[in-house]
């Protein structure tokens, strides 16, 4: 990466913690790309340059972390059960929540307290499960139901991500993001094996 681009990565870093730190303060949806761009010193079109749409600033690459995670369960052990490669790929975003925990936290309040992040949320989940689904399939083997067994283990997931995020939030923060998620993972589990 060439001086030119890590600079404009600093500042794009710089605005994000910003416009975030305005968003969980005053609300994501009472809080404009002027008021951001104000607050940071530079124009509304500036920060356009950087993030397409207000929702960006706090939602990142969606994509660079769903690749992230695919990679992940493609590296699994062919013998490790489904369930537990899907909580396996979610590890790396477990580790990224728990090193940056006070960020998680604000970005998770934000995200929970707006209608439209909730939405971009949810389609980086149905975007994950599109990149997803074809690793779990092959994991699965062929059998009966196309997609289905594949895409309701990677939802289940994503659920428990979700719920274990919920949780995590709802008691401050305090102790491991990633025991939260085994928690989650672990509950979903146990009811399997009842079955």
């Amino acid at each position: 990466m060439g001086l030119r681009e890590q600079t404009r990565e600093a500042v794009r870093a710089a605005l994000a913690e910003r416009a975030l730190e305005l968003f969980d303060e005053r609300g994501f949806d009472a809080t404009s790309v002027e008021d951001v761009a104000a607050a940071a010193g530079i124009s509304g079109r500036s920060f356009h340059r950087y993030f397409p749409a207000k929702e960006d600033a706090v939602l990142g690459d969606a994509t660079a972390a769903g690749h992230l995670v695919a990679a992940t369960l493609a590296a699994r052990p062919a013998g490790e059960s489904p369930w537990r490669a899907m909580r396996a790929a979610l590890q790396p975003i477990a580790e990224l929540s728990d090193t940056n925990a006070e960020r998680t936290l604000r970005v998770m309040r934000v995200v929970n307290g707006s209608a439209s992040l909730r939405a971009r949320h949810l389609e980086k989940h149905l975007m994950w499960s599109r990149i997803l689904t074809p690793i779990m399939r092959e994991r699965l083997g062929p059998g009966p139901g196309g997609d289905v067994p594949a895409q309701a283990l990677v939802f289940a997931a994503l659920s428990c991500l979700d719920v274990a995020y919920a949780g995590w939030i709802a008691d401050g923060g305090t102790g491991r993001f990633a025991d939260v998620l085994d928690l989650a993972f672990a509950s979903v589990g146990a009811e399997q094996a009842g079955q």
